[in-house]
């Protein structure tokens, strides 16, 4: 199994994270670590800090000579601002004159919508700087930095992700729009929002210029897809083994990430159930769904199908007409300070999604198939395809019923599933 922890803070010297479990023999390499941190700055609507803020990383354990060892993997990630907080954030005590002016002046104006005010009164702080520096957003290059590393063992066991971004306030893709695959990485990674369909690509850009020119933040919808899954991973023995819920807590964990569905998730719940499930057909010997409504999940388990999920960001809190609020060092009404924001963050808010998701499953992935070594967990994911039984193979294609010859299904072979639900 896979367990990951994270430390630093946002303007402190650098990011840690350590990613332990996972078997000697995946090929890492810095350059796709940093490849994948770059791709976390990208999409219309980011602000200055992603042009100038550089994520040096130095891989401190775990890796020798461009393999895992099976010890735990140690990232750190070098914040080159940090000679501009020496002093601010300090690990030693300071003067107090370091608080009274410039980037050391006290935060006692908490900002609506982020972890302010009730870190402060959580953690007994008078002002909000040690609640937002390890709140912040920032934290997340150090998850897709861990991220990196889970997605490169997913890909040597042929599990491959997509991310791509599906809304944008109330601009969004079709609902017809075809579904992204691997292969698609490259183009969506050079479209401003990191969408696949051109015409709503432009019309979020075109929401995204509306927003900044109203002086405001703005959310959306990014929903990541991952290929090449069996079917087995998770199980429905407890609710904390449940893939989907696994995921779910994972993908909510995401600064600014307010909602999560698996497949069709809410609009399922608009359906009758005669529309809202994926019917099974045999086909070639083998069982075929002729849908993927359930987002290649049920019961807790992969079904072998595309795995989708969708994360719903709220607009950064961090508005430029700054929001009303309280400044807790004198008790009287205030308008909340403000630092550097971005109009738009939900492109990268896939990035994220993506490093968290491919943890999930990676773990999810280990804990069924277990192994020391790449070469052990494919033997044993190879075994149990094996010995699932020749009746229960099923397929990672869809088909259409229509296509299908289904004539010999009569009433007296549906007669007593049918007969059951008579009242």
């Amino acid at each position: 199994m896979l367990r990951w922890l994270t430390a630093g803070e946002s303007h402190g010297p650098e990011l840690l994270a350590l990613l332990e479990g996972v078997p000697a023999g995946v090929p890492i390499s810095i350059t796709e670590i940093q490849a994948d941190l770059a791709r976390r700055k990208l999409g219309y609507g980011r602000g200055g800090r992603m042009k100038f803020e550089q994520d040096e990383i130095t891989l401190s354990s775990g890796i020798r000579h461009g393999y895992t060892i099976g010890s735990p993997v140690g990232i750190r990630i070098q914040n080159t601002e940090w000679p501009k907080w020496t002093e601010v954030m300090s690990p030693e005590p300071v003067g107090d004159e370091v608080f009274e002016t410039g980037r050391g002046r006290r935060l006692t104006r908490p900002r609506p919508g982020h972890a302010d005010l009730v870190g402060m009164q959580k953690y007994g702080f008078d002002e909000a700087r040690p609640a937002l520096e390890r709140a912040s957003a920032r934290e997340t290059a150090a998850r897709v930095a861990l991220g990196a590393v889970a997605k490169k063992l997913l890909a040597e066991l042929g599990v491959r992700t997509v991310s791509h971004t599906v809304a944008i306030g109330d601009v969004h893709v079709p609902e017809d729009a075809s579904w992204p695959v691997a292969d698609d990485v490259e183009y969506l990674d050079t479209d401003p929002v990191r969408c696949l369909d051109a015409e709503t690509s432009a019309a979020m850009v075109a929401k995204i210029d509306e927003t900044r020119h109203n002086g405001d933040t703005i959310g959306g919808v990014t929903e990541v897809l991952v290929y090449g899954l069996p079917p087995g991973i998770g199980s429905y023995v407890h609710w904390d083994r449940r893939l989907d819920s696994r995921l779910a807590g994972a993908l909510m964990s995401i600064q600014a990430i307010k909602s999560v569905e698996i497949g069709d998730g809410l609009e399922t719940t608009r359906r009758p159930g005669s529309q809202a499930h994926d019917p099974l057909y045999a086909v070639d010997g083998k069982i075929h769904r002729a849908a993927d409504r359930a987002g290649g999940i049920e019961g807790g388990m992969t079904t072998g199908t595309v795995l989708r999920a969708r994360v719903g960001m709220k607009p950064i809190a961090t508005v430029p007409h700054a929001l009303h609020t309280v400044d807790v060092s004198t008790g009287e009404n205030a308008t909340a300070f403000h630092q550097r924001s971005d109009v738009c963050a939900v492109p990268a808010s896939g990035v994220v999604a993506e490093a968290m998701t491919a943890l999930v499953i990676a773990n999810s992935l280990l804990e069924k198939f277990g192994g020391d070594s790449l070469e052990e967990v494919r033997r044993n994911i190879r075994g149990y395809l094996d010995a699932i039984p020749a009746t229960l193979q099923t397929s990672d294609e869809l088909v259409d019923p229509s296509d299908l010859d289904l004539d010999t299904l009569d009433d007296e072979s549906m007669g007593d599933s049918r007969s059951e639900w008579k009242v």
